[in-house]
């Protein structure tokens, strides 16, 4: 059965393959002290056109996140999140056995707003309950939806006026540049939060994460904590020699634009076929609503992940594409899709 289920279940890109069958017999200096790490942060700077950021080349998205939140926070110090936000669904409570509460927010499209995080400052006043201290997003949201410049702008600007750090879950941080509606670039990213990572291990890399300290006061001794927390790759090199083929010739953004495109075709499937969905993604992650034995159906020949029951009679799946999703596959599927309507729908 062909997989729709994330983003993550091929290799790497071929450059990226090749590139470290190129080096395989080269011998590099460990930690991530080598050359291949210092050539992609110099990439990745000219990229982001700012050359005063840190970069840290780490192996996943849940370490990123655990090893800088840890690292930002003071012991009484909490993070705020959706409610949908991976820290608090899917990292295992790996924020809060690290001793900082995350203060989960709902909200209906996975995205946060000034009038959303206020009631929480002012439920935390004083030195009876855990002091927020920084709010956490992601690029986009765990619903597929995105902020858009103007949103990043308003928020963060709101954050600096509580004294609340800024952090960017970037995991799939390629697929929301696709998005032209959001009017961003990856050179807006360091004017818009005090920290943020760039995701490689769903954009064509076989593994890694590429995290970004734009915040001076963030700077001092991160890779202490890196070492702590298990972060420090002592093969740090081979993330540097993906992140050094991801920043060439544009292959990151494009990558990222290649996911959306085919998950926007979908789209169109489903919206042909009048299929409700859970929000408007514009991403590639997509969340259509069917009844049940419809559902059911996908299932038996296609593999997606169960997102939510929205009531008793229908099902929520969540399809994913990916930079290698195969073109043909997504046909096959709308094919399919407009003939079991007809029965199902």
């Amino acid at each position: 059965m062909y997989s729709f289920q994330n983003d993550y279940s091929e290799g790497a890109h071929p450059n990226i393959l090749r590139a470290l069958e190129t080096i395989n017999y080269h011998q590099n200096n460990s930690y991530g002290l080598d050359e291949h790490c210092d050539n992609a942060r110099d990439k990745i700077q000219e990229a982001l056109e700012n050359y005063g950021v840190d970069i840290h080349f780490i192996t996943g998205g849940t370490l990123t996140n655990l090893t800088f939140l840890s690292h930002a926070l003071r012991p009484y110090e909490a993070v705020i999140s959706a409610d949908t936000g991976h820290i608090n669904t899917h990292e295992t409570g790996a924020i809060e056995a690290s001793g900082h509460k995350v203060l989960s927010i709902p909200c209906t499209d996975g995205k946060l707003t000034a009038d959303l995080i206020r009631p929480v400052l002012k439920q935390h006043e004083n030195e009876h309950w855990v002091e927020p201290r920084l709010v956490y997003i992601s690029l986009p949201t765990e619903l597929g939806t995105v902020y858009t410049k103007e949103e990043l702008e308003k928020l963060y600007q709101f954050c600096k006026r509580h004294n609340l750090y800024l952090y960017i879950d970037g995991a799939r941080l390629a697929m929301a540049l696709a998005v032209e509606e959001t009017q961003l670039t990856l050179k807006d990213l360091p004017d818009l939060c005090d920290a943020f990572y760039i995701g490689g291990t769903k954009n064509g890399a076989m593994f890694g994460e590429a995290l970004i300290l734009v915040n001076d006061d963030l700077k001092d001794h991160f890779r202490f904590n890196m070492k702590q927390r298990g972060a420090i790759l002592a093969k740090g090199w081979m993330i540097g020699v993906q992140f050094e083929e991801l920043f060439q010739d544009n292959l990151y953004l494009e990558l990222g634009k290649r996911s959306v495109a085919l998950a926007q075709r979908l789209k169109q499937g489903f919206i042909d076929c009048k299929i409700p969905f859970l929000c408007d993604s514009p991403t590639n992650q997509l969340f259509p609503i069917f009844p049940n034995e419809f559902a059911q159906k996908i299932n038996e020949n296609y593999v997606t992940t169960f997102q939510c029951k929205p009531d008793e009679n229908h099902t929520c799946l969540r399809f994913c594409t990916s930079w290698a999703t195969n073109e043909q596959a997504v046909e096959d599927f709308i094919k399919d899709l407009k003939k079991w309507s007809y029965i199902y729908a």
